[in-house]
């Protein structure tokens, strides 16, 4: 509700005040330099950790939720683009389009890492999303925003700064 909120109040002010405001709706970002143990860890990060170590993965539920992952290097492009353009009062989707499932995810990190995990399911948390998948033709349209970066060759960038920085 509050990030609803202040799509609101930024389309308020680019009304009133003509001050240019785009809201961009990141989806499930990744890439270099996150960390798997901080307390907001997204999922890649922390599977990519845990199997670097020789640990499987951790999944919550049957592996088959869905998310649309979306490059760090996509999202910068993106904030650059909307800053750019004309897109004044807009919120816009920025994410790959494209949704994958945990499953999916293990399968694509064992190939690129050489291994053959099967992951650990536990119970299914409380009130998570099934499927996340973004719309982002809104965003295609007004800013010339499109993904350059595969799932696969973000992992792969991923794992290659994680291995050598690990």
């Amino acid at each position: 509700a509050a990030k609803y909120c202040s799509e609101i109040y930024g389309r308020i002010f680019s009304t009133i005040y003509g001050l240019p405001v785009v809201s961009l709706r990141y989806f499930n970002v990744y890439g270099p330099r996150q960390d798997p143990a901080s307390e907001y860890a997204a999922v890649i990060p922390k599977f990519i950790s845990r199997m670097l170590a020789g640990k499987r993965p951790v999944i919550f539920g049957d592996g088959e939720q869905t998310r649309d992952f979306v490059f760090v290097n996509d999202v910068a492009r993106a904030n650059l683009l909307a800053a750019e353009a004309d897109a004044s009062g807009l919120a816009l989707n920025i994410a790959a389009g494209q949704r994958y499932s945990l499953n999916d995810l293990v399968v694509i990190l064992d190939e690129i890492l050489g291994l053959n995990f099967q992951p650990v399911y536990e119970p299914a948390r409380l009130g998570e999303v099934r499927d996340s998948q973004a719309d982002i033709l809104l965003a295609n349209k007004t800013i010339g925003y499109a993904p350059e970066v595969t799932l696969h060759q973000g992992l792969k960038r991923t794992v290659e700064w994680f291995k050598a920085n690990g």
